[in-house]
């Protein structure tokens, strides 16, 4: 197991040894979740704030409970809710933040970049929660996560991720972490949203779902990301779901075992169909349950990195709590 990273700002630049040793350590997490007493004290006396400063529910949530099920005090900053609103810099704001003794900033920002941008300037760990159209680092790490819980691994499967590639920091993270892994990745969708310049990370382009269908083990639908879009990237919402939705018919052709995820949120009845969605072989709730594990395990992780713990192969912290211990 090898974690050395004091903060998590991008899948590109982790190892496959570090990614690994996060999927690892989340396996561990996920099991508190299921004890009676859903908290262990590894975080006890730590602060973390969930600076979010664009829209969130998945990931937000995710991050509040993982920190508390760490036993750390939080507190939620939203952009309506930040003297952000009244001028204040994006630095101004973290660096007092950090005055007030805060361990952990969790970013959400529309500026690709961000993340790094603090993590140059504070002490605090700074962990990426998604950054413009950049990258989504946990939300890769929950996705290959359940991939290799359901599928039992990674490397050789055929992953398709379908949809609004050009606008999603979700694509670009799994595409690193999924490519890294040994996964063969297609990218479908239309030719505006999925440019050829992505080829240049190693995977494949295809403009023809239907004759994509039948070689995934995995298809990752991504919904039209159209708050960053400045102008029409297809004819129509309608159009679009003709030629790239995920229909029950296309669905019926595709692996018996074929796993169907989805970063959330989802338009139903444009990317994927509501029986698709809901059927058996969706993975989506279980996609958001794994991400509550995987960012237990990142925090952990982190603050490991930023107090100088020698990692270990199980996280000693996920011994049970005590009914009478203070939280």
């Amino acid at each position: 197991m090898q974690w050395l990273r004091k903060h998590l700002l991008t899948i590109r630049e982790l190892s496959v040894d570090e990614i690994t040793a996060a999927l690892d350590t989340a396996a561990s997490f996920k099991e508190v979740s299921s004890r009676q007493i859903k908290k262990v004290p590894a975080l006890r006396g730590k602060t973390v704030v969930n600076l979010f400063l664009e829209p969130s529910t998945r990931t937000r949530v995710s991050f509040e409970l993982a920190a508390k099920r760490l036993s750390a005090d939080v507190i939620n900053i939203s952009a309506p809710a930040s003297s952000i609103t009244k001028g204040e810099t994006l630095k101004d704001t973290a660096k007092n933040i950090e005055a007030l003794n805060a361990d952990f900033i969790i970013l959400r920002h529309s500026a690709p970049g961000s993340p790094k941008f603090l993590a140059d300037r504070l002490n605090a760990s700074i962990i990426n929660a998604g950054d413009g159209s950049h990258e989504h680092p946990t939300q890769a790490l929950l996705d290959v996560f359940t991939i290799r819980e359901k599928l039992g691994r990674i490397d050789g499967l055929n992953v398709m991720i379908l949809g609004d590639i050009l606008f999603s920091r979700v694509a670009r993270s799994n595409i690193w972490a999924l490519t890294k892994l040994g996964a063969n990745v297609t990218l479908v969708g239309p030719s505006t949203l999925v440019p050829r310049e992505f080829e240049e990370m190693g995977v494949r382009i295809s403009y023809k779902l239907d004759e994509e269908l039948e070689k995934a083990d995995v298809i990752n639908l991504l919904r039209i990301q159209h708050e960053r879009q400045r102008k029409a990237f297809f004819p129509s919402i309608g159009e679009y779901t003709s030629v790239f939705g995920l229909t029950l018919k296309r669905f019926q052709r595709t692996k018996p075992g074929v796993l169907i995820m989805h970063p959330g949120p989802i338009n139903r009845g444009v990317e994927i169909a509501n029986e698709v969605a809901d059927g058996a072989r969706s993975v989506v709730l279980e996609q958001v349950t794994n991400g509550l594990a995987m960012r237990m395990a990142v925090l952990y992780l982190t603050n490991n990195a930023q107090v100088g713990t020698r990692p270990g192969a199980t996280p000693p912290e996920v011994l049970p709590m005590k009914e009478d211990e203070p939280s």
